[in-house]
């Protein structure tokens, strides 16, 4: 049962991502044929290997990781507050600062790690890219041999499917019916790819990656029947 856990061993997060390259031409002719050839049952034939490359994001052998934010719970006695913090800029500085916080602070049995969508998606990313970079993976995301009741991590949406493994449902929508505050601000993960490449703002990035952990957290409170938590709650670090 959820409720049983301690908010206090829960590290959220969510990541940020983008194509490795600004654009399709910027590719080799090998990586633009690997392209062609991994996207062509999604393209079909309505869309251009060059046209669907904004796309490429979403896939850990073409994008890469420009902002990892992650939210922590501290409660003692009757106060409650939920730290959120962010790593950004190089990928390879973010991932081993991000594998840093977790060796050194949520490396024991009892720690879980939780997004929305993770398992299918911010964790196996988050590994490929540690590969990619030939960095060792942390224990706690390094999934192989380990039986699906050892595996360390917490999805907010496989919580929501009650085992009904064809349902998919949005972060957006899920904190609405929830009645939980949108994470939602002027940006969407469509526009992520330009907001970084033209408009090269990384903090209109950053707090939007972190808005979408702190909704996570909130999901995860709402499961628990356990009051959302305020403003002041929040701290920024």
């Amino acid at each position: 049962m959820i409720e049983k856990i301690n908010l206090n061993n829960i590290l959220f997060l969510d990541i940020e991502t983008v194509p490795e390259e600004e654009n399709f031409n910027s590719l080799d002719a090998e990586m633009q044929s690997l392209w062609d050839l991994k996207t062509q049952y999604q393209r079909k034939d309505e869309f251009s290997p060059e046209e669907f490359y904004e796309r490429a994001g979403i896939w850990a052998e073409f994008g890469k990781i420009i902002c990892i934010s992650v939210g922590f719970f501290t409660i003692k006695g009757d106060i409650r507050n939920f730290r959120v913090t962010s790593f950004f800029g190089e990928e390879k500085k973010i991932l081993k600062d991000f594998s840093n916080l977790i060796n050194n602070h949520f490396n024991q049995p009892q720690h879980l790690l939780c997004g929305h969508n993770s398992k299918e998606f911010d964790i196996p990313f988050i590994a490929r890219r540690m590969i990619i970079n030939q960095m060792p993976i942390p224990d706690k995301l390094n999934l192989f041999g380990k039986k699906p009741w050892e595996i360390p991590h917490l999805d907010t949406l496989e919580l929501w499917k009650f085992g009904d493994y064809k349902h998919f449902t949005s972060l957006k929508l899920l904190t609405k019916i929830l009645g939980v505050p949108s994470p939602k601000g002027d940006i969407d993960g469509s526009q992520v790819a330009h907001v970084f490449y033209v408009e090269k703002d990384i903090d209109r990035i950053v707090t939007y990656c972190e808005k979408d952990t702190i909704a996570v957290a909130q999901i995860f409170l709402r499961l628990r029947r356990e009051d959302l938590l305020i403003e002041d709650e929040i701290i920024h670090v």
